[in-house]
């Protein structure tokens, strides 16, 4: 069945579909982040209550916490293109699951130090995350505001930080309270800009793809917001 538009309903951007239509992508979108966001939880219990996350933690940190770092954000970058192009129902559940697991393991080291040396910041830095996704959440929803301008200032900023990661490898710095705070500024851009194309660009049939686009930026602001903490302690 094609549109008005000249094109399937289902690959119609959802800002060409009706009232109702909007409301059931959005309401999907949001359930399956929801979804996701419950998944990670119960893997990272899983890990460290089955004693995994003890071998994980030893085995990432005796690569270095930069290629953590490193691979932390091709992870997230992967997951944001992956989230555009996939088409099948099939593809996007499974990137969305492969993601979930891969961010859960990537997170052992970092959640296993705060459990170790400040466990309150776990639950502090998540409610920190929650509270600024919902705040920025609530931007895009009542101004309606086109965000997809973000995307190029996104893409720019996502290689200054794996510039600075490998630099402070290769130099021997630290990235320091600063780069956590950028980074958060960073994530709360592409929130928007995620938010924005759940409201604007995906098509319809996409609405795993988003939630995976949404808990990628989730989670890198979990990370930095996290790190933040740990850096106070």
């Amino acid at each position: 069945m094609s549109s008005q538009y000249g094109m399937p309903a289902a690959s119609m951007p959802v800002a060409y579909a009706s009232v109702e239509e909007r409301a059931d992508f959005i309401t999907k979108t949001y359930m399956h982040l929801f979804g996701a966001m419950i998944a990670f939880t119960l893997i990272e219990v899983y890990l460290f209550t089955s004693g995994l996350a003890d071998v994980i933690a030893g085995a990432l940190l005796g690569v270095g916490w930069w290629v953590v770092l490193g691979g932390f954000m091709v992870v997230g970058w992967f997951a944001s293109r992956t989230a555009m192009r996939a088409t099948s129902a099939a593809s996007q559940y499974g990137a969305l699951a492969a993601f979930v697991v891969a961010e859960a393991i990537i997170f052992v080291p970092m959640l296993y130090y705060a459990m170790a040396y400040a466990p309150t910041a776990i639950n502090s830095a998540a409610i920190v995350t929650l509270l600024g996704f919902a705040a920025l959440t609530a931007v895009a929803f009542t101004t309606r505001k086109d965000f997809s301008f973000l995307g190029g200032l996104l893409r720019w900023g996502f290689i200054c930080a794996l510039i600075l990661i490998g630099a402070s490898f290769i130099f021997g710095f630290q990235l320091g309270t600063f780069f956590s705070v950028g980074m958060i500024a960073f994530a709360g851009g592409a929130i928007l800009y995620d938010t924005s194309n759940v409201l604007h660009h995906y098509p319809q049939d996409r609405h795993v793809a988003a939630a995976l686009s949404l808990f990628a930026s989730v989670a890198l602001m979990f990370w930095y917001v996290l790190q933040l903490f740990l850096s106070r302690d």
